[in-house]
């Protein structure tokens, strides 16, 4: 290993670790890295063919997320605060934009909306990490920005019809805009239909070969096919790597997606924003400082202007649409993207130059976003502003999606489990690793997705939350498995009760051992089960009967072995 790569890694680790204790995106660290790598600083490695074709997997994966996250079904039924908030939002802020770009620059029309669209659009990585470190998430104003974001990432589709408007130098708004209404409409319709017949038996197929290597190799064969067909279409490679995201995202196996491709996911958006921060060309920003510093604080405040009085409009409290309009006022990594994405396929809808400072005022708001929080906590605790506001609303728990109960494994057991809790019409989820159990499941009404209920962001994809599921009901027949399940699920939130399938008297008290409320051992139970109709059907009554089970089951089973004696 070479000195360079070794100070290259010494590097990446310093600017995570401070990158998350000043609570900033981890992703942000990496470019840091990027720029001081590069030749401007450290002079480490050069912007060479390896590192730009590992900077355009990055890409990849990243629109690849993208388009992930946009589900219809999660769409149609936050749509009311989706369509409502989060279009107004970035109508507003793009509204404001518009006219000081047409004012300020001498870009096309097209130009001009593409970029206060793309800057009225804010870091979902950051903002999400933002809300998950201070627990507020599930609270009211969590939940609002993350429908806004939510429609951030729809408008993505539209966005991303530009870009081949834009490359052929597009003046005529009219036909334009028909154009990309025409190809948003025919990417969300083509989406529904290939995810229906040709995605879902196909993901059928290699989830029976119950492989994880084959399962992650398959994803990544449907992103290289489809940023293949894009490409000979003419259109970016991106937008094939998006359409993948969606298609998947359509299907019963979205969960496991996420799981298995995260780990290889962050690696290479690691490197995308490596290799961004590699080709930022210092030299001119410095020249161009000023310009950079009155867009970002311009930015900021715009956002924050729009943000506010939009959320005010909407009935949000003044507490809560400050707090709201401060983390979404920066600029995000879709921005960045599509900047990039203009930039590797030669799309000059606006200079060159001008790109440059568009991405550093991209990145320097993200930047401020912690640290403007941070003044704002501080101005809290001193009673500057919103002295003697209540925080009851900001800690009210409104997801209504979360399950009560999550069955792991959905087999026999698991399925009569979901009858009795859907006649009490208690809410539940269940997760299964046999996609052609799943896939009977839900067409016969089940409420099943497909994923190994033993990995965390499965089972919390699934919906399970501390202090909102109530139980945890492991019904599969495999005792390492739900061992693992257990460890999770006590890794999330140790006060979720948790109830077992056990093989034999050994597994449920090994189970019992490990803090599980309950361990049914299914030979005993369903001797117990036999005897009770051979000693019925020898005219001993049931009382009797029932006195002898209540015996054999108390201290967990401690007296099956032993001499049976009843008076």
């Amino acid at each position: 290993m070479s000195t360079a790569t070794l100070v290259f890694f010494a590097i990446a680790f310093v600017a995570v670790f401070f990158m998350r204790l000043f609570k900033m995106g981890t992703l942000l660290a990496f470019l840091l890295t990027g720029i001081l790598a590069g030749q401007h600083v450290f002079g480490l490695f050069e912007l060479s063919g390896t590192w730009t074709f590992l900077g355009d997997l990055g890409i990849m994966f990243l629109w690849f997320n993208i388009g992930l996250q946009i589900n219809m079904q999660r769409l149609w039924q936050l749509r009311r605060t989706i369509f409502g908030l989060g279009a107004s939002q970035v109508l507003m802020v793009a509204a404001m934009l518009f006219p000081i770009l047409v004012g300020v620059t001498t870009w096309t029309l097209l130009g001009a909306m593409m970029i206060a669209l793309i800057l009225a659009m804010s870091s979902t990585s950051e903002d999400l990490q933002i809300l998950m470190d201070r627990n507020q998430l599930q609270t009211n104003m969590g939940r609002q920005t993350f429908s806004i974001l939510l429609f951030q990432d729809l408008l993505s589709i539209p966005l991303l019809a530009m870009l081949p408007v834009l490359a052929g130098k597009s003046i005529n708004l009219g036909a334009s805009a028909i154009d990309i209404l025409v190809m948003s409409f025919g990417l969300i319709l083509g989406v529904i239909i290939v995810s229906k017949f040709i995605i879902n038996p196909l993901m059928r197929v290699v989830a029976r070969v119950q492989s994880g290597e084959a399962f992650v190799l398959a994803i990544m064969v449907n992103i290289a096919v489809w940023a293949v067909i894009l490409s000979l279409m003419g259109l970016p490679p991106a937008l094939g790597a998006f359409l993948a995201g969606m298609l998947m995202s359509e299907t019963v196996y979205r969960h496991q997606v996420n799981a298995a491709i995260e780990p290889y996911a962050t690696l290479f958006l690691a490197f995308f924003f490596i290799v961004l921060g590699m080709g930022i060309n210092l030299p001119f920003l410095a020249d161009h400082w000023f310009m950079v510093l009155m867009g970002v604080i311009g930015l900021i405040a715009i956002k924050f202007f729009a943000l506010y009085i939009v959320a005010r409009v909407r009935h949000v409290s003044a507490h809560e649409a400050f707090l709201m309009a401060l983390i979404l006022a920066q600029g995000g990594e879709f921005g960045l993207l599509i900047l990039q994405t203009m930039k590797t396929n030669g799309i000059s809808a606006i200079p060159a130059e001008h790109q440059e400072i568009l991405t550093a005022i991209i990145i320097v708001s993200i930047m401020m976003t912690p640290i403007l929080l941070m003044i704002y906590d501080q101005l809290i605790k001193a009673g500057r502003i919103f002295n003697g506001s209540s925080d009851k609303k900001l800690s009210e728990k409104i997801n209504e999606e979360t399950p009560t109960v999550v069955i792991c494994g959905f087999g026999r057991m698991g399925q009569i489990v979901a009858q009795m809790l859907t006649a009490e019409k208690i809410s539940y989820v269940a997760i299964d690793g046999n996609v052609d159990e799943v896939v009977m499941a839900r067409e016969a009404g089940y409420n099943v997705i497909y994923g190994e209920s033993k990995k965390k962001s499965i089972l919390l994809a699934a919906g399970l939350k501390a202090r909102k599921t109530k139980a945890v009901v492991i019904s599969l027949n495999d005792e390492v498995v739900a061992r693992d399940i257990v460890q999770t699920v006590h890794g999330i939130s140790p006060l979720i009760k948790i109830f077992a399938r056990a093989h034999n008297l050994k597994s449920s008290r090994d189970l019992l051992k490990m803090g599980v409320t309950s361990a049914m051992p299914e030979i005993i139970e369903s001797s117990f089960i036999l005897g009770y109709d051979v000693m019925t059907s020898l005219g001993l009554s049931k009382p009797r009967i029932n006195a002898l089970m209540n015996h054999l089951r108390e201290n967990d089973y401690e007296n099956v072995k032993k001499p049976i004696d009843i008076k």
